[in-house]
């Protein structure tokens, strides 16, 4: 059997399908699962992804079952873990993004490198952008696109910053366009300012 290279949590099974489709297109021989599998992994895949039902149940309800799927992810040798969320970062005040962001780097901590992590939702295929923090849906910000309606997770404030700030422990930062465009060393340089200002996740 080959090694598990990739071990995703979904928060919702559309996007868990979204995910595995784009992977499988990217080359990679993947399975999906509907909820936290009950036994060990027994096929060979580079990556696994889990689809929870988990958006917008109440916030412990959500981390518990995330932490869940991530221990069956390591007890499979999975060597990372991606925790996938929905492109317009649907979330409410509290959560359930911050918690779970939170409780699955806690839950990594003996890792090296799991104090810090970036959040990123943009998703181009979809029209989804972030700039200088800000969340576009097409042309327009995200409290402009219809998504400040929504019934469960209206998102009235388009600077994820702020959101995941609200919801999170740990400290949250940027990583603007202006430090992206230059490439690769630039972000990594970025990435140790925010790390060496105990900034823990950033946009």
């Amino acid at each position: 059997m080959s090694t598990l290279r990739l071990g995703c949590i979904e928060d919702d099974f559309t996007g868990a399908t979204d995910l595995a489709n784009n992977l499988v297109r990217a080359g990679m021989r993947v399975m999906q699962t509907i909820g936290v599998p009950a036994s060990r992994l027994d096929a060979a895949v580079d990556a696994v992804v889990i689809a929870l039902k988990s958006r917008t149940v109440p916030a412990d309800e959500a981390v518990t079952v995330s932490v869940s799927a991530l221990r069956w992810l390591q007890e499979q040798g999975a060597e990372q873990f991606y925790f996938k969320y929905c492109s317009t970062f649907d979330s409410t005040t509290h959560g359930n993004i911050g918690p779970v962001i939170d409780a699955l780097m806690t839950a990594l901590s003996p890792r090296p490198h799991a104090d810090f992590t970036v959040a990123t939702p943009a998703f181009p295929d979809n029209k989804r952008a972030v700039f200088k923090g800000y969340l576009f849906v097409g042309d327009v910000l995200l409290n402009e696109s219809g998504m400040q309606n929504h019934p469960l997770t209206p998102m009235r404030d388009p600077n994820l910053v702020r959101v995941l700030q609200a919801q999170c422990r740990r400290k949250v930062g940027l990583v603007d366009y202006s430090i992206v465009s230059h490439g690769p060393e630039a972000i990594r340089r970025r990435f140790d300012e925010l790390r060496s200002e105990g900034i823990g996740v950033a946009i």
